[in-house]
């Protein structure tokens, strides 16, 4: 019989976790404040395997931005957000992860988020900050609509539908392609098993996001937007949510509106709820954060 413990990177035993989820986006975390872990793919790729390791969509690592070669352009005590994905390959950034790296900071490092903190990111300075009752919200940085030509710039075929669907993309720290579907039936039908093809294929590959609009309200006096999404993200494949996503939806989706399109979008994900403010060039996520569980790797 096989040993079922020798495809664990020798770094992974003895390792202390927290496991944690940002509408059921899942993520393993590891707190190493000093740079002591080396991560590499394997070991990325293991911790998140559901069936050999723990268990995630990535893997974030807390730690100082001086302790690594990505965070050379920040400040030395700068807090970094180092994200893998469940493929062992790296991210610029995770919105719903950045939630929860707030939440692991508050509790690891004793980080006060109540007027927000700056942390380090591979796509840049992000600020996360505490509003109470479990939710956070995120500073997204600035985004970029294609070069569209009436609203598209790209054809996508998925599995589920029948014909290619034309699609725009997004950047919002990380490439995004959006796609319109017309009834949630549509949505619903989809095979996200499998990467969508994207024409003209982006050269470091790209999250895809698929929505339906659901109509709209006015929430103290501001119109709020409503839509429904499902996503396909690069390197984990179907997710229960993406924060980035959330964002590049709601860009895409009021990109389509025109002048009449609110600035606050409620976005639905298989996960939950999140919600993402339009300010000029900049957007902010909000939505919920959760520590679940503390473990040690003891095979």
């Amino acid at each position: 019989m096989s040993d079922l413990n020798s495809s664990m990177p020798a770094a992974a035993r003895g390792l202390r976790f927290t496991k944690g989820h940002g509408t059921r986006n899942d993520f393993v975390l590891v707190f190493d404040e000093h740079g002591d872990l080396d991560v590499t793919t394997d070991l990325a790729s293991f911790l998140c395997d559901r069936r050999g390791g723990i268990g995630g969509d990535g893997l974030i690592r807390a730690v100082r931005a001086g302790n690594l070669e990505a965070g050379a352009e920040f400040a030395p005590d700068t807090w970094f957000m180092d994200y893998w994905n469940a493929d062992g390959s790296t991210s610029e950034m995770c919105g719903n992860g950045a939630r929860v790296f707030g939440a692991y900071l508050e509790r690891e490092a004793g980080v006060d988020l109540s007027g927000g903190l700056t942390i380090a990111t591979r796509g840049g300075p992000r600020t996360v900050t505490a509003l109470g009752g479990g939710q956070y919200s995120v500073a997204m940085g600035t985004w970029a609509l294609g070069a569209n030509t009436q609203g598209f710039d790209s054809e996508v075929a998925v599995a589920g539908l029948s014909l290619p669907h034309p699609g725009l993309s997004v950047d919002v720290g990380n490439p995004h392609r959006v796609v319109a579907l017309a009834t949630l039936d549509e949505l619903d039908g989809l095979d996200l098993s499998s990467p969508p093809v994207v024409d003209p294929a982006p050269a470091q590959g790209t999250n895809v996001e698929f929505v339906v609009t659901r109509g709209g309200s006015v929430v103290d006096g501001v119109p709020r937007g409503r839509v429904r999404m499902r996503v396909h993200e690069r390197g984990s494949g179907e997710t229960q949510s993406c924060g980035t996503g959330a964002c590049a939806v709601a860009l895409a989706v009021r990109e389509w509106a025109g002048d009449v399109a609110p600035d606050v979008w409620d976005v639905e994900v298989p996960g939950g709820l999140v919600t993402v403010r339009i300010a000029g060039d900049q957007t902010v996520l909000e939505g919920p954060a959760v520590l679940l569980a503390d473990g040690v790797i003891t095979a």
